[in-house]
């Protein structure tokens, strides 16, 4: 069973960043966004996740990393393929995933949101795995910080304009939103 003390996930993996910065004051996190991510793109494994969080991505490593390794971004969460759980920011903590965004008319999401990245693209189902530890991530983050109630949704939904993940292939009828 997962538990969260100072704001980590404990017996998760851990890769703190200095991405990230304070949320306003007072503290009140009320939103969980789902993103996807793949580095390359399409293409799932490797460091490059973890190495664009901690602004070590190499820019020549691959030709898409010249537009993105600049990028001063950050999540507080990533699931990967097999089901392994990343944390990068603590919950009491700003991470740097929504951008310019607004969730019900309250704008700066990143302000009172928790970021959560799936390993994965917009044309691709998700794994079995994944959705069971995203559903277990979602019920202890609503259950530490219950003003999230059933707020949750997509990247895709709070940026339209810029964002479409987790998009198409992402299955919201398999996220518990009454835990």
């Amino acid at each position: 069973m997962l538990t969260i003390k100072s704001g980590w996930i404990e017996g998760v993996r851990q890769v703190p960043v200095s991405r990230f910065n304070k949320r306003p004051s007072p503290l009140e996190i009320s939103l969980i966004v789902v993103h996807c991510i793949s580095l390359p793109p399409k293409q799932f494994g490797g460091p490059y996740v973890d190495d664009i969080f901690t602004g070590t991505l190499d820019p020549n490593a691959h030709p898409y990393f010249k537009d993105v390794a600049p990028l001063e971004v950050s999540t507080h969460l990533f699931i990967n393929r097999a089901g392994i759980i990343t944390q990068y920011v603590s919950f009491l903590d700003r991470a740097w995933h929504a951008g310019r965004s607004s969730y019900n008319g309250h704008k700066e999401c990143n302000d009172y949101s928790i970021g959560i990245e799936l390993e994965g693209c917009d044309d691709s189902t998700y794994t079995n795995i994944q959705y069971e530890r995203l559903n277990e991530v979602i019920s202890l983050l609503k259950n530490t910080y219950p003003e999230i109630g059933n707020n949750i949704t997509g990247h895709s939904d709070i940026a339209p304009s810029r964002k479409t993940d987790p998009g198409p292939f992402f299955d919201w009828a398999r996220v518990n939103n009454n835990n």
